[in-house]
């Protein structure tokens, strides 16, 4: 859709596309530092055509968060319908994780250092929040992640293993600190494959 409501040509919207997916690539490798005329070059437009789709870097740095906040939404609600709450945890923390150590947008938005976003956008990140607290809780019901954290100590977790991963440079063994690090979540005296 266009700002204004109206559909967008089918020409628009394939161009709106090529810079999404290009946007997409460039933050994932190189975070919000890099310039929108780089991005335009890598979707094959010019600089007027990505203003006119997103005024700013930081609307087309936004679109695509939304889209990994959207995504990770609905992976989290069917983990929610999981009916093994420990493994649905860890299972959907280690996606996160992994998504997150993947694309440097997605942390950046996770540690506060992409800027101001949208209600629209803050209350998906909410609804987000909400699904991971209750995704939580579930599995300190039943023993599986040990019951004096809350998801803001996760959050920090989560950051940790990540800020670790890069630091170490594990690219032979990617997500074993991330492994190490959510070790800390379990009750004293359990194993991931055996919670509580």
């Amino acid at each position: 859709m266009s700002t204004e409501g109206r559909p967008l040509r089918a020409d628009a919207r394939r161009n709106r596309e090529r810079i999404l997916r290009a946007a997409r690539d460039a933050f994932a490798t190189e975070g919000i530092a890099i310039p929108l005329d780089e991005i335009a070059r890598r979707a094959g437009v010019g600089p007027g055509t990505v203003h006119r789709h997103f005024p700013t870097k930081e609307a087309l740095f936004e679109a695509v968060v939304r889209e990994h906040l959207e995504r990770l939404t609905h992976e989290a609600r069917g983990a929610l319908a999981d009916t093994t709450a420990g493994p649905a945890f860890f299972a959907f923390l280690t996606k996160m994780t992994a998504e997150a150590d993947a694309k440097q947008d997605l942390t950046e938005a996770i540690t506060g250092a992409g800027g101001r976003m949208s209600a629209e956008t803050e209350g998906l990140a909410a609804d987000l929040r909400e699904l991971f607290d209750a995704l939580l809780t579930r599995a300190q019901a039943v023993g599986a992640v040990r019951k004096d954290v809350d998801a803001a100590d996760v959050q920090a977790v989560v950051v940790g293993a990540l800020v670790a991963g890069r630091r170490r440079g594990e690219r032979d063994r990617p997500g074993r600190l991330a492994d190490m690090v959510f070790d800390c979540l379990l009750p004293r005296g359990a194993t991931p494959e055996e919670p509580g």
